[in-house]
């Protein structure tokens, strides 16, 4: 059997579990000649099987990045196209080799962003966590920064908090100032009681 006769599809399932356990497979094995495969049919012509193959991709990225680490070129290219589930795979993808691979994502931070920006809320979740952990490596830290509070000033309030959270990892006392000015700038925007409070909490945490 080939790697595309594992999918789920293939196997015709309607569930994910066959793609999971092929992608916790395929890591435990280190098998690359499999992920070419998969890598090879993104632009099969059933899109069944492209959906199956970037779920079996960015979920090996999960179990071992460095397998998928040297396909950021194909990643980045998914981006622009028009199914939009490969859309937001590659860039889970991309967010899983990260810091694997950082001179390579952030030199196409642009474009990762600029999707981002028009994708959707999966999308934008994965580029936002691609920002914070580009924070956590020093060359590229000030600009992904800077991109990071760009988010954080014009993302939907219902994510406000959760990248908030997730990124006071990298808040320190550089830039600590602009983060926590950031987020009061938003307060009156957040209709949800909820939502404010835990921004509101994360405020006083870092003040």
């Amino acid at each position: 059997m080939t790697i595309i006769d594992k999918l789920a599809t293939s196997l015709g399932r309607k569930d994910e579990a066959p793609n999971q356990e092929l992608a916790q497979y395929i890591a435990s094995e280190d098998d690359r000649g499999a992920v070419k495969e998969l890598v090879d049919n993104l632009y099969n012509r059933d899109k069944n099987i492209q959906s199956d193959c970037i779920k079996v991709l960015y979920e090996i990225g999960d179990f071992k990045p460095s397998l998928i680490a040297e396909y950021v070129n194909e990643f980045v290219a998914l981006l622009d196209h028009r199914n939009n589930r490969l859309v937001w795979g590659a860039m889970t993808a991309l967010d899983a080799i990260t810091l694997e691979n950082p001179e390579a994502i952030y030199s196409t931070l642009a474009k990762i962003v600029d999707v981002a920006d028009n994708g959707s809320v999966i999308t934008r979740d994965h580029g936002v966590r691609i920002l914070i952990k580009l924070c956590s490596v020093q060359p590229y830290a000030d600009h992904a920064f800077d991109l990071l509070v760009q988010q954080l000033k014009i993302c939907p309030t219902n994510q406000l908090p959760m990248y908030a959270e997730n990124a006071v990892s990298i808040v320190n006392d550089a830039n600590r100032a602009v983060f926590i000015e950031t987020l009061l700038s938003r307060l009156d925007d957040i209709e949800k009681d909820t939502k404010r409070k835990r921004v509101e909490k994360l405020i006083k945490k870092l003040s």
